[in-house]
């Protein structure tokens, strides 16, 4: 993969996330509970006015429905259906070693609930995709990569 364009901070990952969805009417999250979540909530923000599931590692049976609160972005109590989405979006934390996702099965998963026409988009921080071999194994259509660097101040 190549890179097309860059971006900083936040709002400029939400905004590169925003162009790549374009009109998607469904978005499902696949990431690690947790850790990946709030990322999540942070990029169903972004596309409030969109369909937006969480599925919990591989489990489409423990999905849910993002919604949109005074307060926040929030998955719901119900169980919601992933199938039909135009956009799947793989979070960087399904590639960390300790929830050993096997490609083969995550592929399975992606191909169950896009679309034929839809999107895979990965998003992730410090180039997890590629550390974890996954370019090879993953039929992305995008990537949207940050590097985190900051400082403590006191």
């Amino acid at each position: 993969m190549e890179n097309v364009s860059e971006w900083k901070g936040i709002n400029g990952q939400l905004v590169s996330f925003k162009k790549q969805v374009d009109d998607a009417q469904k978005i499902t999250f696949l990431g690690s509970p947790g850790v990946c979540t709030p990322f999540a909530e942070l990029l169903a923000y972004a596309v409030r006015d969109v369909e937006s599931n969480f599925v919990p590692l591989l489990d489409i049976d423990n999905c849910h429905k993002f919604e949109f609160k005074s307060y926040a972005m929030v998955l719901n109590d119900e169980i919601s259906d992933p199938h039909g989405s135009d956009v799947v979006v793989l979070l960087g934390g399904l590639s960390m070693p300790k929830y050993d996702v096997d490609t083969d099965d995550l592929n399975k998963t992606v191909d169950e609930i896009l679309k034929d026409d839809g999107k895979l988009i990965g998003v992730s921080f410090m180039d997890m995709f590629t550390k974890a071999g996954w370019l090879e194994k993953v039929n992305f259509d995008v990537i949207i990569d940050g590097t985190l660097t900051g400082v403590v101040k006191e």
